[in-house]
């Protein structure tokens, strides 16, 4: 759908009117694109496979180099390597962050690809890569929240399969979680109501806050980013405390499914060791997890949904091809973001990566094993503009802990967390 003589222009960085039509009309060599260094968090192994299997149609591919950084520390390296003037040309950009770096990049302008033909071509959880300049990434792969379950703690509890509803969490927190003579858990159900001990806290609440008909973040009329986390004038809408009531309740010890606190191991690390029944995680971790216990009997599911909802509603992570502006070869830059972000190298990259593609059309194929439930769960998924992952967990984790520890009530809890977006969206 997309043509390569889609090219990124942007003040600092003039690309010449011939360079396009030779893309355009035969620049199937790899000379006519150069060295595109491509920095990112996704497997290198995997990916550079892919890129070398490419070869063998594709010779723009010849120099194309992956990098893999350290995912906890990408957007610092990437910074500091820009400053430096180092950086790559190239590097996948996850959509929570598209909005706090959209200054370092070059975007596609709306009239070389428009938004209709960005919906059209890509999932929903990527419109966070759409920006008033234009797009700010090509997708490339989505990472969507699954359910992982212990099989045996299941059904030592009477359990044949995982919830498909969050209702159902309250039974299996009662006959799951067991405690000692002295009350300490030595069990739990899920790891939900803490924040420093639970894996993906913040996306496990804002996929409750969204599928409660929640928002996190919106746009105004004017398309200016806007805090939702508490209700507006006229709004009624109860969502972000009903989720937050929900996410705290299994660590109350005054109720009877109390099933977490924080003294317990870190959430993925239990599942891990046979500890806990239900863990809400990445589709990529399913492969960290079997190397952590490759004798935990485990399967995956859907992502549970509220009981009665017109709508299944998932999240997860976007990663997209970024340019920034510092980027040698821009014009080789996007033409290999394209080809990589084609159908065939976009379902080969899904395959290798253990993840889904970002596109409509290859989501629609037939996918064997959990494949099938990653991508499902990928077309469900919906996303938010984050102005600042980094600043927006230390809102969530004050959302949560104010409301455990009993320092605010839920109302207040709510709206503490959406003063805090508007200081953060400079409001």
């Amino acid at each position: 759908m997309f043509q390569i003589i889609l090219v990124a222009t942007f003040a600092a960085v003039a690309v010449a009117a011939v360079l396009i039509f030779a893309l355009a009309v035969g620049g199937n060599s790899a000379s006519t694109v150069g060295t595109v260094t491509i920095w990112g968090t996704l497997d290198q192994t995997a990916f550079n496979t892919v890129i070398r299997q490419g070869l063998e149609t594709e010779p723009r591919l010849a120099q194309v180099p992956y990098l893999q950084n350290n995912a906890d520390t990408d957007i610092n390296d990437l910074t500091n390597a820009l400053a430096a003037g180092q950086g790559p040309d190239l590097f996948l950009l996850r959509q929570d962050y598209a909005y706090s770096q959209a200054t370092k990049l070059i975007p596609i302008p709306s009239t070389s690809l428009s938004t209709a033909q960005f919906q059209g071509t890509f999932v929903d959880a990527a419109k966070p890569f759409i920006a008033e300049g234009g797009v700010l990434a090509v997708p490339l792969s989505i990472d969507p929240l699954v359910l992982y379950w212990n099989k045996d703690m299941l059904s030592s509890a009477g359990f044949a399969k995982p919830p498909q509803y969050w209702d159902e969490l309250y039974d299996i927190a009662r006959r799951v979680t067991v405690r000692s003579d002295g009350g300490t858990i030595k069990k739990s159900a899920i790891g939900f109501g803490e924040y420093v001990n639970v894996n993906n806290a913040k996306d496990a609440l804002s996929l409750l806050i969204l599928q409660a008909g929640g928002l996190i973040t919106t746009r105004d009329q004017s398309g200016k980013i806007m805090p939702a986390l508490a209700p507006r004038t006229g709004d009624t809408t109860q969502a972000t405390p009903s989720a937050l009531r929900f996410y705290t309740e299994f660590s109350d010890p005054s109720k009877d499914d109390y099933t977490w606190n924080r003294s317990r191991p870190e959430s993925r690390q239990s599942f891990a060791a046979g500890d806990l029944a239900l863990y809400v995680g990445y589709a990529s971790e399913q492969p960290l997890i079997l190397r952590m216990n490759p004798n935990l009997n485990f399967a995956v599911s859907a992502i549970p949904q509220i009981r009665g909802a017109a709508t299944a509603i998932d999240t997860g992570r976007v990663y997209g091809f970024a340019i920034p502006r510092t980027a040698k070869n821009p014009t080789g830059a996007i033409t290999i973001a394209y080809l990589l972000a084609a159908a065939d190298m976009s379902k080969s990259l899904s395959v290798a990566l253990g993840i889904p593609s970002a596109r409509r059309d290859v989501l629609s194929l037939t996918a064997q094993g959990d494949d099938e439930l990653f991508n499902k769960q990928a077309i469900i998924v919906r996303t938010w503009v984050d102005p600042d992952p980094a600043a927006t967990e230390g809102i969530f984790r004050g959302m949560i802990e104010n409301t455990t520890s009993g320092a605010a009530l839920l109302t207040e809890a709510v709206q503490r967390a959406d003063q805090e977006m508007a200081h953060l969206l400079g409001l």
